[in-house]
């Protein structure tokens, strides 16, 4: 295992490292952090989705609790094992399913911030979301960040620097997570879930280097046709009709994406928290309060919802540009050309739709088709209503 760059051999991840995929660079500046070198109280990951910032705070989080002086994240210590499964006493870790995170959440974290370490080296504060700070939250949080206490550690993961306040990024300090190579996803899901290769190839090419959504496409069927489902939407359009059609089914189909994903784990909770609440079978008397705190979940479940709607609608975006983006280099003999592939598709299974579309336009109309993609992303993050923007886009798709 390296400590080094330069001359010195490759990172050899081991312990808590295995699973942060294509990342050595990352990995060997946390090591050194852990061991002593370039340690600071403050750290901002960031990079592209699927690339792995959790996975990255987790395992730093881990290896600043691990007690093995020389290999810190060994993953088999106390420390270790404590972190990874969520319950070490000085880890403290925020993850929000919501449309943002509120002043309350943050304030906890930052009284949790000013406690000394009760069994571990360091009292480590994870936020795996930190882009979705409210800016009230987010000025919460920069007077821990500013004063921090002298054995507290901040852990912030956000997709880029802008997402975050100028005043806090400049406090911490800023490592960046590429994409990692589809043949190294590829390689994860053979090893840690037993994923066929030819199948972990397909899934992690179509991810685009996102481990998650790889890993739901080499192992969940009705995943895979959601995509097929998406994918076929630029040949069924035709004219103005079909156009608000497609929309309106893709719209259809990431509700009800979002739906069954939540439905299960609503039912479980609600369930929890009506036990907990005191509710007996066939009583409806519970201790005080009990009555609000179920609203609250409901409202946090209609919020998570929304959140989830717009995640799975922004996955299949990204599964349309690449569409196009396979399209463009058909066209411009990128792909399938006289002197062989200079890149290789993202979509293969879809080669066959590729080439017909790429045969019915030209590369400045498929240029036009992307934009209008990532246009539609735009303004849905925006929060324009699902519905209107993905017409608006499938209507130029035509």
């Amino acid at each position: 295992m390296s400590r080094g760059t330069g001359g010195a051999p490759a990172f050899e991840p081991y312990g808590v490292w295995t699973d942060l995929v294509g990342q050595d660079h990352i990995s060997t500046d946390l090591v050194q952090a852990a061991l002593g070198n370039g340690m600071t109280h403050a750290w901002l990951l960031t990079g592209p989705p699927g690339s792995g910032r959790s996975t990255a705070a987790r395992a730093f989080a881990a290896a600043l609790q691990c007690t093995t002086a020389n290999e810190p994240g060994c993953g088999h210590c106390l420390g270790c094992r404590t972190v990874l499964d969520g319950v070490h006493p000085d880890v403290l870790q925020l993850a929000t399913d919501q449309l943002s995170i509120g002043v309350a959440d943050t304030r906890g974290l930052v009284r949790r911030s000013s406690m000394t370490p009760s069994s571990g080296r360091w009292q480590v504060l994870l936020i795996e979301d930190a882009d979705r700070l409210t800016e009230a939250a987010g000025n919460v949080l920069l007077k821990a960040v500013e004063e921090p206490s002298p054995r507290t550690v901040w852990i912030l993961c956000a997709p880029g620097q802008d997402d975050m306040l100028p005043t806090i990024r400049s406090r911490c300090r800023h490592l960046l997570l590429r994409t990692p190579p589809s043949t190294a996803v590829a390689e994860i899901l053979v090893r840690r879930d037993g994923v066929d290769p030819i199948r972990a190839r397909e899934a992690a090419r179509a991810a685009q280097g996102h481990i998650g959504r790889a890993k739901r496409l080499a192992t969940d069927d009705e995943a895979r046709a959601k995509r097929s489902e998406v994918l076929a939407l630029p040949s069924s359009l035709t004219d103005m009709g079909s156009a608000l059609s497609a929309a309106q089914k893709l719209v259809d189909a990431t509700i009800s994406e979002a739906k069954r994903t939540a439905e299960e784990r609503n039912v479980t909770e609600t369930a929890d928290l009506r036990l907990a609440m005191g509710y007996q079978e066939g009583s409806r008397k519970a201790v005080p309060g009990a009555a609000g705190a179920l609203k609250d979940l409901e409202t946090r479940q209609k919020k998570r919802a929304t959140r989830m709607q717009r995640d799975a609608l922004d996955l299949a975006l990204v599964d349309l540009a690449a569409f196009y983006r396979d399209v463009l280099a058909v066209q411009l003999g990128a792909i399938g050309g006289a002197g062989g592939d200079v890149t290789e598709p993202i979509h293969d299974d879809q080669y066959a739709a590729v080439r017909k579309v790429a045969a019915a336009g030209t590369p400045e109309a498929t240029l036009r088709r992307i934009e209008a993609v990532l246009e539609c992303r735009k303004a849905v993050e925006r929060n324009v209503a699902p519905l209107l923007a993905v017409e608006a886009m499938a209507v130029r798709l035509r």
